[in-house]
C-alpha cells in the first residue's frame, strides 16, 4: 500500500480514494430512493407456501452429507426452516454490535457532516432489519437461536477493544457472507415468499451498508498507524474464526430430532459446505487481501476458520 505526497489524497492498491463526502452524499441519496418499509412492504398475514422451502437445500449446512442423504425430504424442510431462523437469530446479533460499533466510529466527528448523517441513516436501516428478521422468525414458527454464551461474550471483548479499521473489517465480515446467500435466496422461487422478500430488502440496502464500510476501511488502513493495522488483521482473524462457529447453531439438530455429535462432525467434515463459506467469503477476502489485512497471524487465523482456502 502507498500514499502520495498529497495528504488530501489516498491511493492504495486498489486505486484513488474517493472523497468521503461525496461517498456518503451518493449513499443517502439511494437510501433516499431505495429504503423499504418491511411492515408495510411485506405479506406478513399470509400462511407459508406448503412444499416450499424456507432457506435453499444447497446452504443448509448438512447437505450432500450422508446424515442428509439419510434425511427425508420432510426432515430436510425442517431443518431449513430452523437455520433459516438461526440465521437470522445470527443476523439480529451482528447488526446489534454494528450499531454500537457505527456509533463509536462517529462519536467524535462532526454531527452535521454527511459521513455522519450516513451512519445515522444506516443505524435506523440496521433497526428496521433486526426487527425485519425478529417478526421473520415468529411468523416461520420456528425458535430463535442466540449465539452460545462464550461468544456473545467475547463480542462484548471485541466491540469494546476494537480499532476502528477493526470495527470496519468486523461490519464486512458480518455482512458479506450472509449477503452473498441471500443472493442466492430471494430469486430462488422454491423458496417461501416471505423469506424471499425478507432477504430481498436486506440484500437492497446492504449493498450500501457494503460500500460504506469498505471505503471507510481502506481509508482507515492507509492512516491508521502500524501497530493498528497489525491489531486489526489479529483482531479480524479472530473475528472470523467465531463468526465461522457462530455461523451454524447446533440446537437446531437437537430440535429436528438429529444427534448434535454426529451431525456437527459431519458439518466439519463436509466438502460442500466448506466450499459454500469458502465462496459466500471470497469477494470479501479477496478485498481484505487487496488492501493488506490477510497477512501475518490474521491471514493464518483466516485460515484456520475455515473462510479462506
Amino acid at each position: 500500500m502507498t500514499t502520495t505526497t498529497d495528504r488530501t489524497v489516498l491511493r492504495d492498491a486498489l486505486g484513488l480514494l474517493k472523497d468521503r463526502e461525496q461517498i456518503a452524499e451518493r449513499l443517502l441519496e439511494s437510501s433516499a430512493k431505495h429504503s423499504f418499509d418491511p411492515d408495510k412492504e411485506l405479506d406478513w398475514d399470509a400462511p407459508p407456501v406448503e412444499g416450499k422451502w424456507f432457506w435453499p437445500p444447497e446452504l443448509v449446512s448438512l447437505y450432500d452429507t450422508p446424515l442428509w442423504k439419510k434425511m427425508s425430504e420432510e426432515q430436510r424442510m425442517e431443518l431449513a426452516r430452523h437455520e433459516a431462523a438461526a440465521l437470522a437469530s445470527l443476523g439480529i446479533w451482528f447488526e446489534i454490535i454494528l450499531m454500537q460499533l457505527l456509533v463509536r466510529h462517529i462519536y467524535d466527528k462532526s454531527l452535521t457532516s454527511n459521513h455522519v448523517r450516513y451512519a445515522l441513516t444506516e443505524i435506523a436501516d440496521e433497526c428496521r432489519h433486526s426487527m425485519m428478521f425478529a417478526r421473520m422468525i415468529q411468523t416461520g414458527g420456528a425458535p430463535a437461536y442466540p449465539v452460545s454464551r462464550t461468544n456473545h461474550n467475547l463480542a462484548r471483548v471485541l466491540k469494546t477493544i476494537s480499532t476502528t479499521p477493526g470495527s470496519f473489517a468486523c461490519t464486512l465480515l458480518g455482512e458479506e457472507i450472509l449477503d452473498w446467500m441471500q443472493r442466492l435466496t430471494f430469486p430462488d422461487e422454491r423458496i417461501q415468499p416471505l423469506v424471499r422478500g425478507v432477504t430481498k430488502i436486506h440484500v437492497v440496502e446492504e449493498a450500501r451498508h457494503v460500500r460504506y464500510a469498505r471505503e471507510e476501511l481502506r481509508r482507515q488502513m492507509l492512516t491508521a498507524p502500524r501497530w493498528e493495522q497489525e491489531l486489526t488483521r489479529i483482531s479480524c482473524g479472530e473475528a472470523a474464526r467465531v463468526f465461522s462457529i457462530a455461523f451454524v447453531n447446533p440446537a437446531v439438530y437437537d430440535n429436528v430430532g438429529l444427534d448434535r455429535r454426529e451431525a456437527v462432525a459431519q458439518v466439519k467434515a463436509s466438502g460442500h459446505r466448506r466450499e459454500v463459506m469458502q465462496s459466500g467469503a471470497k469477494r470479501l477476502t479477496d478485498f481484505l487481501d487487496d488492501i493488506g489485512l490477510l497477512r501475518g497471524v490474521g491471514r493464518r487465523l483466516w485460515k484456520s476458520s475455515g473462510l479462506l482456502a
